[in-house]
């Protein structure tokens, strides 16, 4: 009767009642049908799609396979004080074109101010010697179901270097070239050594206009 609370978060299957106009009958919809209606009539409105919640010590690589192009035309991905296992490691992130089956981590197929084996998100930073900070930011990925040219990315990222007392960054636009007529259709994020000590990445779409 609606007079009371469901008591929890609203989930993708929660119902709603609608009146649907024709004649006053009323019908029931999921939470997640009114989302995407709301998304259609905003246009470029972001909604979330995941998060690897609090990364765990020890973790290699971090993974997002929401890509979908029917959907969104470009994604970001929020990096919250992702933290490094030990020093001077760089945070990358490598694409897939087959669903996460496989990643890209060929130098010279990702481009910016020099070849690359994946897509720049830190340059060496601290975590070895108690550093808490890491690496935190955006990227962008614009049009990665584009099925020509180069699929480009924009970093803006800050970190914590390994003597704990300067903070460095990234700026820069990046290009991925390999696979030149295949979608980008999954990411992962990895450390170029060793493993992720802690933190939270999340991704969102940018949903088609």
């Amino acid at each position: 009767d609606g007079g009371t609370d469901i008591g929890a978060a609203l989930v993708d299957a929660d119902l709603m009642v609608v009146d649907d106009g024709a004649g006053g009958t009323n019908r029931k919809a999921t939470m997640a049908r009114l989302a995407t209606y709301i998304g259609t009539k905003v246009g470029g409105g972001m909604e979330f799609i995941a998060s690897s919640g609090a990364i765990s010590d020890g973790t290699a690589s971090v993974a997002f396979t929401g890509f979908d192009a029917s959907k969104y035309d470009s994604y970001k991905f929020y990096f919250l004080n992702v933290v490094p296992a030990t020093d001077n490691v760089t945070l990358l992130g490598r694409v897939s074109v087959n669903g996460g089956g496989a990643y890209d981590s060929t130098s010279g197929n990702y481009r910016t101010t020099g070849n690359q084996s994946g897509i720049l998100i830190s340059n060496a930073m601290g975590g070895a010697t108690g550093d808490t900070t890491g690496v935190s930011g955006e990227m962008t990925s614009f049009n990665p179901a584009s099925t020509s040219g180069f699929r480009i990315f924009t970093v803006l990222t800050g970190f914590e270097t390994p003597t704990t007392t300067n903070i460095d960054d990234v700026g820069d636009a990046q290009g991925y070239i390999g696979n030149e007529g295949t979608a980008i259709n999954a990411i992962k994020f990895e450390m170029d050594s060793g493993n992720i000590e802690s933190g939270e990445i999340t991704m969102f779409g940018i949903v088609n206009s």
